[in-house]
């Protein structure tokens, strides 16, 4: 299965991780797996200071493995490595249906963009070629399709057509603009 890498994007607090949010259990309701990689430019910090695994960090473990029955994480200390890829942290997932993406702007993966003009910030839409559709709460002047926020179901089967139409034909260059023709909205 050729993974489908699918980003998120918007401005701080314009409902990208509330998007996501509905967006996972619609599409287990239609047994679909998914992947979410977030991309922070903040530091990662999964226990506070002090506790033991920022202690092993500190002391020097390149990777620490916090370990449950019920999940686990790993940190990685990048120390004087390069950031890795989208590319890169997503070849570190387990296989999925969709690969989610909040953040990692500068990759070249399609988006929607989480936009309310309310919020008095600039679209990324007009300058952002990898924006294929706009989740928003209102009326836009594009040629991009405009779906609405508060419409789950209409979001998810956007990104599902899209899914569907480049993996049928992943090599063609014009297979996004197709997909798009070919989505009732």
């Amino acid at each position: 299965m050729t993974p489908f890498i699918f980003g998120i994007a918007g401005t701080s607090g314009s409902g990208k991780t509330t998007l996501i949010t509905a967006l996972l259990p619609w599409f287990r309701t239609h047994g679909l797996t998914v992947n979410v990689i977030k991309h922070s430019h903040h530091p990662l910090e999964l226990e506070p200071p002090g506790k033991d695994s920022a202690r092993f960090r500190a002391a020097g473990a390149t990777e620490v493995m916090v370990a449950s029955p019920y999940r686990y994480a790993i940190v990685r200390e990048l120390a004087n490595e390069a950031e890795p890829t989208l590319a890169e942290q997503v070849a570190r997932l387990r296989p999925a249906d969709i690969t989610l993406v909040e953040g990692f702007r500068s990759e070249d993966i399609p988006r929607i963009e989480v936009y309310r003009p309310a919020h008095g910030r600039a679209p990324y839409y007009p300058c952002d070629p990898s924006i294929v559709a706009v989740a928003t709460d209102a009326r836009l002047d594009t040629l991009l399709p405009c779906l609405p926020l508060d419409h789950t179901a209409q979001v998810g089967r956007f990104i599902l057509a899209l899914r569907d139409r480049t993996q049928a034909d992943p090599l063609d260059p014009g297979a996004f603009l197709k997909a798009m023709e070919m989505i009732a909205i």
